[in-house]
C-alpha cells in the first residue's frame, strides 16, 4: 500500500507562508546542500504529487521556467500531479489532472501499487486529509525564524491531534527536518 506524506517548511511559530500569499522568503534560511539532497531523496521516493489550487498555481508558475535547481525542475515538470480544486476545469502544467473528490481519489490511489504520494505545501488540503485519516506521515522542516504572522500550517481542530516522532534530522543551516506519523485515534 502506498503512503500519503505531507511535506512542508514551517516557521518556529507555525506558519508555512508569510503575511501575504506565496511569501516563502524564509525558506532561504533553511535551504542548503542538505535540504537540497533531502528534496532529491523525496523525488526518488514519490511518483505522484498532490497540490491544493493555490499551491499548484505557485508551483507551476515557478517550476515551468525555473533557472535554478535544474534537477529538481526536471522532476517537478515530469512527475504525475493532481491539483485539487472546485473552480479549475483543466490544468496546464505537464502531467497534471484536476480532481474534486480528493478523499475518494486518494483512498483509491493509496490501495494501488506504486511509490509514495506526496502533498507539497497546501495546508488546507493537508488539514482535510488529516481529518479524513488518509495521512500516513507528516514531514516538516522547521525553519529557525519567527514571522509573527502569516498562514498557519495547522488549522484549528475540534480535538487534539497526536503524532508519533519517527525521525529528526538537524541541518547545518539551523533547520530541523521532523518526520511524524499520526497516532491512531483513541475513539
Amino acid at each position: 500500500m502506498r503512503k500519503l506524506i505531507v511535506w512542508n517548511l514551517m516557521t518556529l511559530d507555525g506558519y508555512f507562508e508569510g503575511k501575504s500569499p506565496w511569501d516563502l522568503t524564509y525558506h532561504q534560511l533553511a535551504w542548503g546542500e542538505e535540504l537540497r539532497a533531502y528534496s532529491l531523496e523525496i523525488c526518488r521516493q514519490a511518483d505522484l504529487l498532490v497540490f491544493g489550487r493555490k499551491t499548484y498555481e505557485g508551483m507551476a508558475a515557478h517550476w515551468v521556467d525555473a533557472t535554478e535547481e535544474l534537477e529538481i525542475k526536471e522532476y517537478m515538470n515530469s512527475i504525475a500531479k493532481i491539483v485539487v480544486s472546485r473552480t479549475l476545469t483543466h490544468a496546464d502544467w505537464n502531467n497534471t489532472r484536476v480532481v474534486r473528490d480528493i478523499v475518494g481519489e486518494l483512498t483509491a490511489l493509496k490501495a494501488q501499487p506504486g511509490k509514495d504520494i506526496f502533498v507539497f505545501g497546501s495546508a488546507e488540503l493537508a488539514d482535510t486529509l488529516l481529518k479524513a485519516g488518509l495521512v500516513d506521515e507528516m514531514r516538516l522542516c522547521i525553519v529557525p525564524v519567527v514571522l509573527g504572522g502569516g498562514n498557519p500550517h495547522f488549522k484549528p481542530a475540534e480535538t487534539p491531534r497526536v503524532f508519533t516522532l519517527l525521525e529528526t534530522r538537524p541541518l547545518k543551516t539551523g533547520g530541523v527536518v521532523l518526520r511524524y506519523a499520526p497516532a491512531p485515534s483513541a475513539s
